[in-house]
Parts: C-alpha cells; structure tokens; sequence
C-alpha cells in the first residue's frame, strides 16, 4: 500500500511532465487500479511492455522529486501544520483562547489546501 500512495504522489507532481501514452498507462496502473493484462489487452500491446513502461515512469517520476523535492516538501509542510493544529487545540488554548483558535482555523485551512 505505501508503494502505490508513493506512486500517487510522486504522479499527482509530476505526472504532467510524462507523455500523453505514458501517463495515461501509468494513471491506468496506478490511480485506475488495473492490472497489467488488463492494460495490455485494451492498450493491443505486451504485459512485459506495460511493465517496463510503469517501470520506467517510476524511475522518472523519482528523478523529478530528487531532483526538485516537491513531495518532500509538501509532505514536511503538512507535517508542521498538523503540528500547529495540534499544539493550538492543547491544554493551553484555554489561556489564549481566541489567538490560538484563529492559528488553529488557519492551520486547518492550510491543511485543506495541500
């Protein structure tokens, strides 16, 4: 499970960047959940031929984030919202009431937006 949301991810960022037939084999595979025979016979091409094809999106798709670490980032950002969100909702809110409330709202917002 974890492969795949790897996948979706680094696909959901960089997936424009791949051509039309690779995004559209990779977006069967990956988001579309279908197997490989399953491409291949709609495709009229090779289950081997839709394996490498997936094969190599990945290791393009993990050469875009190494390079550019879009996903890292976004996955850091995330991660210090939940924070804030967690820290304002704390014992201590009761003593700074509406501050932390309005952190809390704007967190929660930026949450949603990632």
């Amino acid at each position: 499970m974890e492969k795949i949301y790897q996948q979706a991810l680094l696909y959901d960022f960089y997936g424009e960047l791949l051509t039309e037939h690779q995004r559209s084999i990779y977006e069967d595979a990956v988001c579309n959940d279908l197997s490989l025979g399953e491409i291949a016979q709609e495709r009229g091409i090779s289950r081997q031929g839709v394996h490498d094809l997936i094969r190599r999106c990945d290791k393009i798709l993990q050469e875009y984030e190494t390079k550019l670490c879009l996903v890292e980032k976004f996955m850091n950002a995330r991660d210090k919202v939940e924070k804030i969100i967690n820290l304002a909702a704390g014992p201590e809110q009761e003593q700074c009431g509406k501050l932390l409330r309005e952190i809390q709202n704007v967190a929660e917002q930026l949450l949603q937006e990632l």
